[in-house]
């Protein structure tokens, strides 16, 4: 799937593009791409590509690039195991993952809890990838990535995705494995180029340093000019980040007139 994904690009405005998404939503964290590769040589030939000296989880590689700006690439062997590596294709969904034992008691109360929360990861399937790389979308450096990934508040969240839904109106619909919740946004969209909201889960937060107040969005970069439109509309009729409270006790008609006209 991911390499339909990329065919459905043309080209973007990358520092154009980041920049309308900080003016609009005023992000704290830098918006990053994600990217899968055939062959570890072409994960390689990303310029100024930076290659892991310890064996870290997938969260981390995605926090380098969001919280240090950093581009970087890994393949299966930089990866502390199969539950990181299952989710980007680098790992088949093998019966011993899928039993999910080393789950069992600890996230789940038995064995028959953990498999079922195996079997309801969104997973890239196995054997079109060896290797994957993540960078700031400013730099340009996966031109294209598969998938942008974007973290925000709730609040900038919701504006975000009603940027979305200004144009080509579709109700959107996610799902929550819980603890590897990696499936419910990266997994999820490269394997169905598709917009897929999270709630970052223990894992993301404890070592990819995801933010306490932090959900991530995960689409194709064929959907951020859209948003952007539709920001800059909706800003334009007075819904923009930051909302301003109006007041728990004040008469609500005046506003509601302004924005539900």
């Amino acid at each position: 799937m991911s390499e339909l994904i990329a065919s459905e690009h043309t080209s973007f405005d990358w520092p154009h593009l980041v920049d309308g998404l900080n003016r609009l939503l005023r992000l704290r964290t830098t918006p990053i791409g994600m990217k899968l590769f055939a062959t570890e040589e072409e994960m390689q030939s990303i310029p100024r590509i930076r290659r892991p000296s310890a064996i870290h989880t997938t969260d981390q590689i995605v926090g380098q690039a969001s919280r240090n700006g950093w581009t970087v690439g890994i393949t299966a062997a930089d990866l502390v195991g199969a539950q990181c590596t299952t989710v980007i294709g680098l790992h088949p969904r093998s019966d011993e993952w899928l039993s999910g034992d080393r789950m069992a008691g600890v996230w789940y109360e038995n064995a028959s809890e953990a498999g079922a929360h195996q079997r309801a990861m969104d997973v890239v399937p196995f054997g079109k990838y060896e290797a994957m790389a993540v960078s700031p979308l400013a730099s340009g450096r996966l031109n294209p990535p598969d998938i942008c990934l974007i973290y925000a508040t709730p609040a900038q969240m919701i504006l975000f995705i009603n940027g979305l839904q200004w144009t080509g109106y579709e109700k959107l619909e996610w799902g929550c494995v819980g603890e590897s919740s990696c499936a419910d946004s990266w997994g999820r969209a490269l394997s169905t180029g598709e917009p897929s909201l999270s709630i970052p889960c223990f894992a993301e937060r404890r070592y990819g340093g995801v933010m306490e107040d932090e959900l991530l969005m995960a689409l194709p970069p064929k959907f951020l000019p859209k948003t952007i439109a539709g920001l800059e509309a909706l800003s334009g009729n007075g819904l923009r980040y930051p909302i301003a409270p109006y007041g728990v006790n004040n008469d609500v008609r005046a506003g509601m007139g302004v924005s539900y006209s």
